[in-house]
């Protein structure tokens, strides 16, 4: 094999390897969101200190996001924070969510929607609503429910920014997330147009995938 055959083929073996790891990221941070996840659900006091630390980097309704010199601005400021504190210290143990991979799909179509066209919320131009891309995948028991997140690169900081749910009345993610009526849930993380990363997690009582 000539030199510049044994180069091209290095290249090409390189790219594919660059590509695979690319790829991979975005589901390894969809298992850490599930993650996070679980352990706020089953150590939800000590879930609150993390938040605590996060309460130091606020200054007004602007926080510095914790490894980065962004400041983030919110809603609602401080006040979302402790009340998000107060809940945690409250809440009771919950059993952690089980992964499944056909939630983890139906997550992944509204990804893949929103990656490009930049839009936020429930229901993707192509991928349809929550509802929708679930039952493509498979048949849900007893309930369904879903969270979108977006801006924070770390599964911590996007697990906590919907437990603080700053902005949504009625803290819908906060309730998903400490709601005992589900059993399993899947996510999905990806690029986004606008907010730089996205991450997608779909509840259910149980799932039966396709």
């Amino acid at each position: 094999m000539s030199n510049l055959i044994k180069i091209v083929c290095c290249s090409l073996l390189l790219l594919a390897l660059a590509n695979s790891l690319a790829a991979a990221e975005p589901n390894a941070l969809a298992r850490q969101m599930l993650a996070e996840t679980n352990l706020a659900r089953s150590e939800p006091r000590r879930y609150a200190g993390f938040l605590r630390d996060l309460r130091r980097e606020f200054r007004g309704k602007l926080y510095g996001a914790p490894g980065s010199d962004t400041m983030v601005m919110t809603s609602e400021g401080v006040p979302a924070l402790d009340e998000a504190i107060r809940f945690l210290g409250k809440q009771a143990p919950l059993p952690p969510l089980a992964w499944s991979q056909g939630l983890a799909e139906a997550a992944a179509d509204l990804v893949r929607d929103q990656s490009s066209s930049g839009e936020v919320g429930h229901t993707g131009s192509r991928s349809g609503d929550m509802r929708e891309r679930i039952e493509r995948h498979g048949k849900w028991l007893r309930q369904i429910a879903e969270n979108v997140g977006y801006g924070p690169d770390t599964a911590r900081l996007m697990v906590m920014q919907l437990i603080i749910d700053d902005g949504v009345p009625g803290r819908g993610h906060r309730k998903n997330i400490f709601a005992g009526g589900f059993a399993v849930a899947g996510a999905a993380c990806g690029s986004h147009a606008v907010y730089r990363n996205m991450c997608v997690m779909d509840f259910a009582g149980g799932y039966q995938p396709k």
